[in-house]
């Protein structure tokens, strides 16, 4: 049965690495046994998978069609493992978790890691991704759920938890307005500003701001990288926009002042935990959901 057997294995190392001899190091055995076996495969197919080149192997159109339903019934197979496992209430199995980098640090993060210390078993596998992949992870099922901002609901998205991230000013602790409960960006104008850039989410929304009080986002110097930004914002270099998300690291180790903004300026973003509305999703999975649901319900109740 290809997607389990020793064929598949070889197929994939090969496919992956675009050399025989790389794939047999990958998988310790010899060139010769694999190209055997891939040799094999293509007479009782009888049509080549690979185009011997002389920089390496590269996949025909037939062998790219094997490769991606290969990938998929080993996907298949593990979800089956996992329903299995469910049937014999066993409290472990994979989870695939993709979500944004301002999540991968701070209490989500946390909730992840206390439930892998209650359910050794259960393993996870998480993707760091921009908002665009996140959505087309969840669509194609590639992932049990994702978390993400300001999503779209589709008949391929479902939204299980969404709450309110208000946005503010970044600052260093010792800056005299970081006492302040709300604050506006007039206030902070005169100081050195740096501006989210492109492809983060609060971008768009940051830089909308600036221009409503007649300042050019383009003269701001920006920056990328929501880690660069708060290493720059926690030395003194600059304040910035950015949402209660960004910061709540450096927030829980008051290394960072956040003060959000008041009046007509106060806006928020959307942060969700989605899951694909379609398909059956694993106990380990549920639990999963239902731990990093509880988490971002207490972070609106302001507990993190």
């Amino acid at each position: 049965m290809f997607p389990f057997s020793r064929f598949s294995r070889y197929f994939i190392e090969v496919a992956r690495h675009g050399s025989l001899r790389k794939a047999a190091d990958s998988l310790g055995i010899s060139a010769s046994a694999i190209n055997r076996q891939i040799l094999s495969v293509e007479e009782s197919l009888e049509v080549p998978l690979f185009d011997r080149l002389p920089s390496g192997l590269r996949l025909t159109a037939a062998g790219e069609l094997l490769f991606d339903d290969i990938m998929r019934w080993q996907k298949e197979f593990m979800r089956s493992c996992e329903r299995i496992d469910d049937l014999k209430g066993v409290s472990r199995g994979r989870v695939d978790i993709a979500m944004i980098d301002a999540a991968s640090e701070g209490p989500l993060a946390h909730a992840l890691a206390a439930l892998g210390q209650e359910l050794p078993e259960m393993v996870f596998e998480l993707h760091v991704e921009d908002n665009h992949r996140i959505v087309e992870k969840i669509e194609s099922g590639e992932v049990d759920f994702g978390i993400l901002l300001d999503p779209k609901e589709s008949s391929s998205l479902a939204v299980h938890t969404l709450i309110d991230v208000p946005l503010g000013i970044a600052m260093a602790v010792d800056h005299p307005m970081a006492g302040r409960k709300s604050i506006s960006l007039s206030a902070v104008l005169d100081e050195r500003q740096m501006l989210p850039a492109a492809p983060l989410i609060v971008s768009d929304a940051a830089a909308t701001l600036y221009s409503r009080h007649g300042i050019d986002p383009h003269q701001l110097s920006s920056c990328d990288n929501i880690r660069l930004m708060r290493t720059l914002i926690r030395e003194g270099a600059a304040v910035g926009v950015l949402s209660l998300l960004d910061v709540m690291p450096d927030l829980a180790s008051r290394q960072i002042a956040f003060v959000p903004f008041k009046g007509s300026q106060r806006r928020s973003l959307s942060l969700a935990l989605c899951i694909p509305p379609r398909r059956q999703l694993s106990r380990a999975a549920l639990e999963a959901i239902e731990r990093v649901a509880q988490t971002m319900t207490s972070m609106v109740a302001g507990e993190h």
